[in-house]
């Protein structure tokens, strides 16, 4: 192992054979990714199995080690192909293979495999034990001994004198008389011996033309992504599908399942708060464009009448549940970015940054191509200095899963939408214990898995059920904000599963701000 090492390090300190191993990399990425493009996105993948880590991460573990050593095998052969004579078919044959059998690991399991559905294999991988796991293993097993092997060649061509370049001598010398011999007999006395070249500037540019050439041809698989991305964060079925999970998961404990029950009911929750006519206003001012807003909700479902908001004042009470909850977002988004308050002439993103912070350059259903144009700018909700006072207070005392920053600091559409519904709910008279109350409420839609994880850890290490936490600790930092979340929920929650097995369902998730 060791001579194999010296063999990996005389490689790998050639910047050439650096780069053709990123290079490689890269290209059986690109070719993972358009294998997958044949039947999803990662966008969709990553919706589907997020929630699953046990599966999500050792695919995508397993897919970055097969891109590397790929791509460290390739450099290696090309190395023993310029420097040794160990240029047969039969020499590189290893790489080969194992590029052939990793293809067939690439495409996403849930869909079946592009390449075996290709050649008549119906249902692909999907029909595995472990949809698809045992391929990337096996084909990272291939491109592993693919490695060794050529480098253990390469190895035994430096001992032979096969490779002049490889600083490596693994055979001992014990005799000079007779190690003479054995050059000599290598090496004839007329017979020139070839001396490693150095790179030339066109190596450089043909790795550097081919690292480019790469980037062009993913720019397309990027911009479906995007595209993917954009549509399912903003017509929130990635929420909707995060929120079923977590309600349909069944673990036989019957208090998780109590738990769930009072963070996410079914029926959801119904507010004091109304939209009055603020979503109207914000449709008259341009800040809301109407076709945009619809037109990604096509996919949905979404009937008209549950976007009539749009055209008319309503006056019934929010409600939020798992079919909404995404909807509610950028109801809310705008409201919070684009209401004129005094305390907003203050915020942290009311600066340089202004136009590059997700909730103002990520909000594009405007008529604007950024909603930084509409930061602070409309009287859509009014409050008095009283109301002001209290929804400034609410929003610096509550946080989001997703980062440290409180409501009051809206950086991205969570904390934006968060503004929108205190500022509604302070306008309209609500108590700060109301509104925190809401804003729990709305969260623990938002961010299902952490709340769950909270009620969780509150019943079972300070014996309090959900019904009865003060919302306002809950929103706080200790709980809210993500570092304070991690230590002081995620951390000890792990000895408590530790400790009641079979607590938790299989399919987990984390947090973020996709909705």
């Amino acid at each position: 192992m060791e001579k194999i090492l010296a063999i990996l390090k005389q490689v790998f300190k050639t910047p050439p054979y650096l780069f053709i191993a990123v290079d490689g990399a890269l290209a059986l990425g690109l070719l993972y990714w358009w294998l997958l493009s044949k039947t999803t996105t990662w966008v969709t993948f990553y919706g589907m199995y997020w929630n699953i880590p046990l599966y999500f991460w050792p695919y995508v573990f397993l897919t970055l080690l097969s891109m590397i050593l790929f791509g460290m095998s390739l450099a290696v052969a090309v190395y023993s192909w310029q420097r040794s004579k160990l240029r047969s078919v039969k020499s590189q044959s290893g790489n080969a293979l194992g590029a052939t059998f990793g293809a067939f690991a690439a495409a996403c399991p849930v869909c079946g495999s592009f390449l075996f559905s290709a050649i008549g294999i119906a249902g692909g991988v999907a029909l595995l034990p472990f949809k698809g796991l045992e391929l990337k293993l096996l084909s990272a097993g291939f491109f592993g001994a693919a490695l060794f092997l050529s480098t253990k060649k390469l190895s035994d061509a430096a001992a032979r004198g096969d490779c002049e370049t490889c600083e490596i001598h693994p055979v001992p010398i014990r005799n000079s008389e007779s190690s003479q011999r054995e050059v000599s007999n290598r090496v004839k006395p007329d017979e020139p011996v070839e001396s490693a070249k150095e790179p030339s500037a066109s190596s450089y540019q043909t790795l550097l033309a081919v690292f480019f050439l790469i980037i062009f041809l993913a720019a397309p698989l990027w911009d479906r992504e995007w595209i993917a991305a954009s549509a399912a964060a903003k017509n929130g079925t990635l929420l909707m599908n995060k929120v079923n999970s977590v309600q349909n998961a069944q673990t036989g404990n019957a208090l998780y399942n109590e738990v769930v029950a009072k963070v996410l009911p079914q029926q959801g929750f119904q507010t004091k708060i109304v939209l009055g006519d603020a979503i109207v206003k914000l449709v008259q001012n341009g800040v809301i464009d109407v076709a945009k807003f619809k037109d990604i909700y096509k996919s949905r479902g979404t009937s008209d009448k549950e976007l009539a908001v749009l055209a008319a004042p309503s006056y019934d009470p929010i409600e939020i549940d798992a079919r909404n909850a995404g909807v509610m977002v950028n109801l809310l988004w705008p409201l919070g970015l684009s209401n004129k308050t005094q305390f907003n002439e203050k915020s942290p993103v009311n600066g340089d940054s202004l136009f590059n912070f997700a909730s103002t350059g990520g909000w594009t259903l405007g008529k604007e191509d950024n909603g930084g144009k509409y930061f602070n700018k409309y009287e859509i909700v009014k409050l008095t200095p009283e109301q002001e006072a209290i929804a400034l207070e609410v929003a610096q005392n509550t946080y989001r899963p997703c980062c440290n920053n409180s409501t009051f600091f809206q950086d991205c559409n969570h904390g934006s939408a968060l503004l929108g519904l205190i500022e509604l709910g302070a306008s309209q008279g609500l108590s700060r214990d109301e509104l925190y109350k809401a804003a729990l409420q709305f969260n623990s839609f938002w961010f299902p898995q952490n709340y769950i994880q909270t009620a969780l850890y509150y019943k079972l290490a300070k014996n309090t059920d959900w019904e009865n936490v003060d919302p306002k600790e809950i929103m706080g930092y200790n709980y809210s904000a993500i570092s304070g979340w991690i230590k002081n929920v995620a951390q000890p929650f792990k000895e408590i599963v530790s400790k009641n097995p079979g607590l938790l369902p299989q399919r987990q998730g984390g947090s973020g701000c996709g909705v």
